[in-house]
């Protein structure tokens, strides 16, 4: 099994939907936490774990100390989505005033990048390996992000997107190439950084990209960017055990490189433009996006390739030993992603504030049953 970790984005606020920056003070009071450039979301990590059955109170835990802080400064929760879904994009909290970093992030995109996401990082010691995973991830990121979209509101309004944050997210730098290994992944970052495309090391805001300890030449783990905050830690563990069964099939079988098995593998390129155009569609309809495959430009619905993609890897998570944690994909696929189900509702004509205030409080209830099943006593 692959080493995983979680990289948690969380808006805080009332819980009437209202999102309130308190990020200075929670990095201020509590360990384990990191600020964002806009203060109303804070960030959280999990250690690395083979397991998946740890890692499921290791998502919990920071959530419930931050529940039980937020409830100290006052009737402050936890809100589920990736954007601002009642507002208000026209402004920037800033979180750190004198830090000239976010001074450029907030000059150079807004409320853009006030969006909250999971992060999931795979562990792969092997960088060439890693490098090949990664172009294979980015071909099939648009599946996670079907899986996990949540951002349909923003400002209280329906956008026409199920993955808003996605939609509107600044990819940086604008265009990132399949690498074909290490090497040329040093040499364009440092052409990046040369460029100004990228700020910094940590400025490449893509889908999906490598990461370790001192990028770009000290590499240790694929980092899955796209998808938007999963409320369930039961659902965000199904996509993790989907994304490492998936990737385990490729350092088995070195031929789903798709740039050894696409009909497109002479031209990179196009095999970028259809991971671009299918992340766009993805935006827009989730699940019901239609999409086009990478091994043999046939079109498809998301659903229907996820559906072939969980078929194919059951019986690697069976070997491996995690088939039940793969298992509730089969309730995303039925039942819809958080953000069809929220719109399934405001075309029904329940109001965006009354939805979101609903989801607050399913987010908590949810975790307040797994603690009390499977990870009590929970050290607060």
């Amino acid at each position: 099994m692959l080493s995983k970790g979680f990289e948690v984005e969380l808006y805080t606020g009332t819980a009437q939907g209202q999102i309130i920056g308190f990020s200075d003070k929670i990095v201020a009071t509590l360990e384990g936490y990191v600020r964002e450039p806009d203060s109303r979301n804070v960030e959280y990590t999990t250690a690395p774990s083979f397991a998946y059955d740890p890692l499921l109170c290791d998502l919990l835990r920071p959530r419930l100390r931050l529940r039980q802080y937020l409830s100290q400064l006052g009737d402050y929760t936890l809100i589920p989505g990736s954007t601002l879904s009642l507002g208000d994009s026209t402004r920037f909290d800033r979180s750190d005033p004198n830090n000239p970093y976010h001074t450029y992030i907030e000059q150079t995109y807004g409320s853009k990048v006030v969006t909250a996401s999971i992060h999931i990082n795979i562990g792969i010691s092997d960088v060439e390996l890693l490098l090949r995973a990664c172009r294979l991830i980015r071909l099939e990121a648009p599946l996670f992000l079907a899986l996990s979209a949540s951002s349909p509101f923003l400002d209280a309004e329906a956008t026409g997107y199920h993955s808003t944050r996605w939609a509107v997210f600044p990819k940086t730098p604008a265009y990132v190439p399949l690498f074909r290994d290490h090497q040329h992944f040093v040499a364009w970052t440092q052409e990046q950084l040369v460029a100004g495309t990228m700020q910094n090391v940590r400025h490449l805001w893509s889908a999906v990209r490598p990461n370790g300890n001192r990028r770009p030449y000290s590499l240790n783990r694929l980092e899955l960017r796209i998808c938007d905050l999963v409320s369930s830690p039961i659902h965000l563990l199904a996509i993790t055990a989907l994304l490492e069964a998936r990737i385990t099939q490729l350092l088995d079988d070195p031929t789903l490189d798709p740039l050894v098995s696409s009909i497109f593998r002479e031209d990179p390129e196009q095999l970028v433009a259809i991971a671009d155009a299918n992340e766009q569609a993805v935006a827009h309809h989730s699940l019901d996006a239609t999409l086009t495959h990478w091994q043999d430009g046939r079109p498809l619905l998301a659903k229907d390739w996820v559906e072939e993609l969980f078929t194919e890897v059951w019986p690697t998570a069976q070997q491996q030993g995690y088939r039940c944690f793969l298992s509730p994909l089969e309730q995303i696929l039925q039942d819809g992603n958080e953000a069809q189900q929220w719109l399934q509702q405001h075309q029904q004509g329940r109001p965006i504030p009354a939805i979101i205030e609903g989801a607050i409080a399913a987010m908590l209830a949810e975790e307040l049953e797994l603690k009390e099943k499977l990870c009590n006593p929970v050290a607060v």
